[in-house]
């Protein structure tokens, strides 16, 4: 007897750790696939550097003609002779995982996929298509009027010269800074525009409710100037014009979350009604 229970417990244990090894395997897939893709994607944004960092600069461009002094021209530095060089490895790491993100995602809802019920795949791949769209409209702000803005208050600190006694300060912004700047607004703001996307998941798995969100709105208005003033350069215009678009979405995100839990009561009341119909 004491053998059998030997040979049954090991049995149980090699049942156990088969779908452990399943789940293993399948993740390293992904994680090629994943990885692949990245790399993949490095290589052609690395190659494409210059085009990519000439495209960056256009906010600059605009931020000069905003200034009234577009006669002067655009111009960039770098001050260490490798400093070039590893600002475009810098545009080929970013420019890679979002060029790669849809086939990241895509490995993820692989991954994620058999372990869902039907309903809940249904409701996972919205946020799945949201979320890259919602980045890009964040980005897109930041490209199109929020770095022109901010560039054009910097450059509005320079000095001519013309007057005696003042000294010529001109903005040369060196070629990492200048990526370093508007890649972190594109992150912040990226990151900042998945805030209607993560409460609407809580919202979906009653961690959150639309009552909550209501009482702590104030609470997010103060959270929202905090991080805009972490995320953003330290001058005024670069807080206000993050922490705007923040609290609006903070507002979009109750309408959603009252949306989704309108929905879950119709959907309860309508199973509710069939049970009560069939008995």
């Amino acid at each position: 007897m004491p053998e059998r229970q030997n040979v049954s417990k090991a049995d149980d244990i090699e049942a156990s750790s088969a779908p452990l090894m399943e789940h293993l395997i399948e993740l390293r897939t992904r994680l090629i696939w994943s990885l692949a893709g990245f790399f993949g994607a490095f290589l052609i944004c690395f190659f494409f550097a210059k085009g990519i960092f000439n495209f960056l600069v256009v906010p600059y461009q605009i931020a000069v003609q905003w200034a009234g002094i577009s006669d002067r021209g655009v111009e960039l530095i770098y001050t260490a002779p490798q400093e070039f060089f590893f600002t475009q490895v810098k545009i080929g790491a970013f420019g890679g995982f979002f060029l790669a993100f849809p086939i990241i995602a895509v490995q993820i809802y692989k991954f994620v996929a058999p372990g869902l019920y039907r309903e809940e795949k249904s409701a996972f791949l919205p946020f799945l298509v949201a979320t890259p769209l919602l980045f890009i409209l964040g980005a897109s702000l930041v490209y199109y009027f929020f770095t022109p803005m901010v560039m054009w208050f910097f450059l509005s600190m320079e000095q001519s010269g013309a007057v005696p006694g003042q000294a010529a300060i001109q903005l040369l912004p060196r070629v990492s800074e200048y990526l370093s700047l508007i890649m972190g607004l594109i992150f912040a703001f990226g990151m900042v525009f998945q805030l209607p996307v993560v409460t609407s998941l809580l919202v979906r798995a009653g961690m959150v409710s639309t009552q909550t969100l209501i009482d702590k709105r104030k609470w997010a208005i103060v959270l929202a100037f905090v991080a805009a003033a972490i995320l953003t350069p330290p001058d005024p215009l670069s807080q206000i014009g993050l922490a705007i678009p923040t609290i609006l979405l903070y507002e979009v995100s109750i309408i959603t979350a009252r949306m989704i839990e309108r929905r879950r009561a119709e959907r309860l009341s309508a199973s509710e009604a069939s049970t009560d119909s069939v008995s």
